[in-house]
């Protein structure tokens, strides 16, 4: 383990959605200013655009994209969770060629929680099942193959509340022993590829005392904050430095999706707070989808990761 870690590079990543059916499993009148929300029965993905941001990824220093691979891949084991217009998983090789071709470490996601797996079509419906748990293992090593066994593994796991899915027609949360549950049967079925389980942190915000019961250390963090204060007591922003004294590997997670300032806070914050042998690095966010209708944001975002890395190794 420390040999391979030695080994890493400092990740300047991004996150970028092939498919996007993760916030709400209907077309709902109620999302009429972000439709881009609902799920579509068609993919979203221009590659003209990934084009674009491969060249734009390479040129800033990105060396890990992270992969929301959702309804975007015709999956062997399960043609039923495509789309029209899903990739079959040879295009998918192809491209994860291209991108190790540029210097960048491609990083399968696929979102588990309850509150992001529309994707998941109606074996959404059936969380903590035997059919579930089949599915789920068949996707991750599904996808860990398409990946030639990846170094590591995002499993997601956010926003699993009734909150987060107040546009749902169909409303799963896990909670207690149940979320806790399932997180570890993930878990194992991505070491069981030989990669690392990463996954969003916010699960510490609601339940900081479990958290850190049960949260296994080998799993690699990501804590989000996208707001631009981070002096004001946010419990986001003061979880950065918990996980660090609890002995847990981060990579902190930014975005634009507000503040464009907020990648650059990101670094600055937690380069000054954080023990450097526990920091792994940077992720960049956007959450739109990979069309043309928001480029802007998409280069924006990759313009931001050049900027805080140049002053972040100019030190």
């Amino acid at each position: 383990m420390v040999e391979r870690e030695q080994r890493e590079p400092f990740m300047w990543g991004y996150l970028i959605h092939l498919g996007y059916n993760m916030w709400c499993d209907r077309e709902a009148p109620e999302l009429a200013d972000r439709p881009y929300l609902c799920s579509k029965s068609h993919m979203r993905f221009s590659r003209g655009l990934w084009n674009t941001l491969l060249v734009k990824w390479a040129d800033a220093g990105v060396n890990t994209v992270v992969i929301d691979l959702g309804e975007g891949i015709k999956y062997q084991t399960h043609p039923e969770l495509a789309v029209r217009g899903s990739w079959q998983g040879e295009w998918l090789r192809e491209e994860l060629a291209r991108l190790r071709d540029h210097g960048i470490e491609p990083v399968p996601k696929m979102n588990f929680s309850t509150a992001h797996d529309a994707w998941l079509g109606r074996y959404g419906r059936c969380v903590a099942t035997e059919t579930y748990y089949t599915v789920c293992h068949n996707l991750i090593s599904e996808a860990a193959d398409l990946f030639d066994g990846p170094r590591l593994f995002h499993l997601g796991m956010d926003e699993e509340t009734a909150e987060d899915q107040k546009w749902y027609s169909h409303v799963v949360v896990r909670q207690f022993e149940s979320w806790w549950h399932d997180l570890g049967f993930l878990v194992h079925q991505v070491e069981r590829t030989g990669a690392r389980p990463w996954v969003w942190s916010d699960q510490v915000w609601r339940t900081p005392q479990v958290f850190y019961q049960k949260m296994p250390r080998s799993v690699l963090q990501s804590n989000w904050y996208y707001g631009d204060d981070f002096d004001g007591g946010s419990r986001a922003v003061a979880a950065y430095t918990e996980l660090d004294k609890r002995g847990y590997d981060q990579v902190p997670t930014a975005s634009n999706w507000r503040h464009a300032d907020n990648f650059e806070k990101t670094v600055e914050h937690c380069t000054e707070h954080l023990n450097a042998n526990r920091l792994k690095g940077f992720l960049q966010t956007v959450w739109k989808p990979t069309l043309g209708d928001y480029r802007d944001d998409l280069i924006n975002a990759v313009e931001q990761v050049a900027q805080a890395r140049q002053r972040y190794e100019s030190r």
